[in-house]
């Protein structure tokens, strides 16, 4: 007969003090977004010209929508394939081959996500352990770094620099590497700088890729917005398909942000790892949201372009205007973003977005939040019109010229 005091009492834990005492260590330590706090400002500001939003100011086209309409008029809101369906994939792989002259597999090595940050997410998550580190050119997208901590891995920035166009060297590359460096993340057309890389800027990074044996993640969501034409997909170079995952979506292009249609190709096997994480979180893309962007590649180009057109006319507007206000701005290639430093004001870049919002009343963010090289910058997005954007450069010009005076 066991004794009472030989019983083993299972011990009780400590009371935890608060709730953010049950929160993980990974989601602890996540910053909030710098522009989400930036933004949230701007709600108590009235008047205000918005610059900081990376959305085209475009409606998605109505055939896009109506094809949408018609599908659920038809009933047709049913799971798809967890990879997507296979007429967008086969579209995917059509459009990445005419356009970018990357070639897929439709059954195999294209997957079809809800945007391109799950597309991200799902290659981090199935290439990441504990501990490798991940490259990250900066100025950057700033969810690259909360989203590689999540993973486990470790971010390291690259800095890069407007006297090189923002663009990536392979000496900054090479410098940066340890032998716990496992992956590099690309994002040309940049967000936030509009800098990009053409073939002949890659072929050095790849041998470096090579060399180095990384696996690279190429964000490439704004290929279309490359203003002469000569967005080089890394995909493309000798030997590199296999070593990348190239992520793409609807989003800039189309005008189909809030569609949240992605997708990402690459090596079966990386695909395969993908699209089990993509099917015990999401199952698939929203059926609804794949039918508008078939709709979209197969039949958009015209109004693609019309859109691009205009976001060019904006962006000679803008970076002509920037100089004409004495701030120093290199000339964005791509994306729909000028990134102009005010670094000759005086003023770092959160405490000039500050006054710029509430003594010019113009909201741009201050260029800090994307990392390594963004101080002394701010961004400002041109996706938004032409009487917006003269009379924020008007703004923004009376708020230096005080500046400077005072």
């Amino acid at each position: 007969m066991i004794k009472n005091e030989e019983v083993n009492e299972t011990k009780l834990q400590p009371r935890r003090a608060s709730m953010r005492d049950y929160l993980s260590p990974q989601a602890q330590a996540i910053k909030p977004s710098g522009i989400r706090r930036f933004f949230d400002l701007v709600r108590a500001n009235r008047d205000v010209i918005t610059l900081g939003v990376g959305e085209p100011d475009f409606v998605t086209p109505w055939h896009v929508r109506e094809a949408c309409v018609y599908s659920l008029e038809t009933g047709r809101t049913q799971y798809t394939s967890n990879a997507g369906m296979i007429e967008l994939r086969e579209a995917i792989g059509h459009y990445l081959n005419d356009r970018f002259h990357t070639a897929y597999e439709p059954e195999d090595e294209i997957l079809v996500t809800v945007g391109g940050s799950e597309a991200i997410d799902l290659a981090l998550r199935a290439l990441v352990a504990p501990g490798d580190e991940i490259l990250i050119p900066e100025p950057c997208y700033i969810s690259y770094s909360p989203i590689t901590s999540l993973s486990g891995g470790v971010a390291v920035g690259i800095e890069t620099f407007a006297k090189d166009e923002f663009k990536l060297t392979a000496e900054s590359l090479r410098a940066s590497i340890s032998p716990r460096s496992k992956l590099l993340i690309l994002c040309y057309p940049s967000n936030p700088t509009g800098a990009i890389m053409t073939y002949e800027d890659w072929l050095p990074i790849a041998k470096v890729v090579e060399e180095h044996d990384l696996i690279v993640i190429a964000d490439e969501i704004y290929a279309e917005l490359s203003y002469n034409g000569n967005h080089a997909s890394f995909a493309s170079l000798p030997g590199m398909k296999d070593r990348t995952i190239l992520v793409s979506g609807f989003s800039k292009a189309f005008a189909m942000t809030g569609w949240r249609m992605g997708y990402a190709c690459g090596h079966a096997d990386l695909i395969s790892a993908m699209l089990k994480i993509h099917q015990y979180t999401v199952m698939c893309a929203p059926v609804m949201g794949q039918v508008a962007a078939l709709e979209a590649l197969t039949n958009g180009m015209e109004e693609k372009d019309r859109m691009v057109e205009s976001y060019n006319q904006r962006r000679r507007l803008v970076v002509h205007g920037f100089r004409e206000i004495g701030l120093e701005c290199h000339e964005p290639q791509g994306a729909f973003y000028a990134f102009p430093s005010i670094a000759s004001t005086g003023l770092d870049s959160e405490a000039f977005a500050e006054r710029l919002l509430t003594e010019g009343r113009v909201a741009a963010v201050p260029g800090n939040v994307f990392g390594k090289g963004g101080e002394g910058f701010i961004r400002c997005s041109y996706a938004t019109s032409v009487q917006q954007l003269t009379e924020a450069l008007d703004r923004i010009g009376e708020f230096v010229h005080r500046l400077k005076k005072g």
